[in-house]
């Protein structure tokens, strides 16, 4: 009887043990910031455990004054019933495997999971170690700052990102991952890197003259927006747009492009980074923006044009594909 009521001790003690140990180390191994992200997207096992983690000093003086005093209780349960040396042998056999190693492989795997299940514990920890953990933790809050949180760099988070390409768990597919990646570059990339070259831009002087022949060439190509620059290429006067020009008989009257309404573009210069083009695009109010280098047009950008880098594909139009077939 006394054997069965000395096993039972023992399990009872080293499973406190190693719910302690596991609750440590895998509390411990939460990120706050990780947490409060979770918390905010309504994970209730983040909301429980939040709290305990951001008073990171007194729950882990808690824990470890319950794990010291299961410990000590192991060997002083044991001592009567095996001499001093076999009993903390035996004590130090049964805390290092199941008072440790395992719980720790285990509740680090599940550490949000289980740190919510056992918050109850925790907190009833807290409650009986209060007086001698409070102060603990008010010394350390003094001498040790609080971690600053640590942002990834757009590297990492592209690097994050990577790891859902091809996984059947993620809930993100492979187009969003790529057009999440192209975003996270579109800092480092400039203008100039995915403008038309101004040598395969379709574009009129303020002085051309649209008749029958140019509309039918401007049609046949698909253009639905000239830009108009001077003859050196060092002014942008505009940009014409083929709805204005849909009423006109240009057969029978030809018209100088100075009679038409310009509209309104700006010159952007080639080192401009994409993500701040996008913004000028807002701004702008146009689809179109010439791209200037040592003050002259070099080639234009168009919104498809960004789109296009953005989400890593070719956006083909009804006119792409009439071309394509002749």
């Amino acid at each position: 009887m006394n054997t069965i009521l000395l096993v039972i001790e023992v399990i009872i003690l080293v499973g406190f043990s190693a719910l302690f140990s596991g609750l440590n180390i895998s509390l411990m191994s939460l990120s706050i910031a990780d947490l409060q992200r979770k918390a905010k997207l309504g994970n209730r096992d983040a909301e429980k455990v939040l709290p305990y983690r951001e008073k990171t000093h007194l729950s882990l003086a808690s824990i470890l004054f319950g794990n010291i005093a299961v410990v000590s209780a192991v060997s002083l349960v044991l001592e009567p019933h095996f001499n001093g040396f076999l009993a903390g042998l035996l004590s130090t056999i049964l805390i290092v495997i199941f008072g440790e190693v395992l719980p720790q492989a285990i509740f680090t795997r599940y550490a949000l999971r289980f740190c919510a299940i056992f918050t109850p514990l925790l907190q009833l920890t807290i409650i009986v170690t209060y007086v001698f953990s409070k102060p603990i933790q008010l010394l350390l809050d003094k001498l040790i700052s609080p971690a600053e949180h640590a942002f990834h760099s757009r590297h990492e988070l592209g690097m994050l990102i990577s790891e859902h390409h091809n996984e059947t768990d993620s809930e993100l597919d492979d187009d969003e991952v790529e057009i999440i990646q192209s975003a996270l570059q579109m800092s480092e990339k400039q203008v100039g890197s995915i403008m038309q070259p101004i040598e395969e831009v379709y574009w009129l002087t303020d002085e051309a003259i649209l008749n029958a022949e140019t509309v039918d060439q401007i049609k046949a190509n698909g253009y639905s927006r000239i830009p108009i620059f001077s003859k050196d290429l060092t002014r942008c006067f505009g940009v014409l747009l083929m709805k204005d020009m849909v009423d006109i008989d240009f057969d029978n009257s030809p018209q100088p492009i100075r009679s038409f309404k310009l509209h309104k573009t700006q010159l952007i210069g080639s080192r401009t980074a994409l993500d701040t083009m996008l913004r000028k695009f807002f701004t702008l109010r146009t689809h179109l923006a010439p791209i200037e280098k040592d003050n002259k047009v070099v080639g234009i950008l168009t919104v498809e044009d960004l789109i296009e880098e953005i989400i890593g594909h070719e956006i083909a139009d009804e006119t792409d594909h009439m071309l394509a077939r002749e």
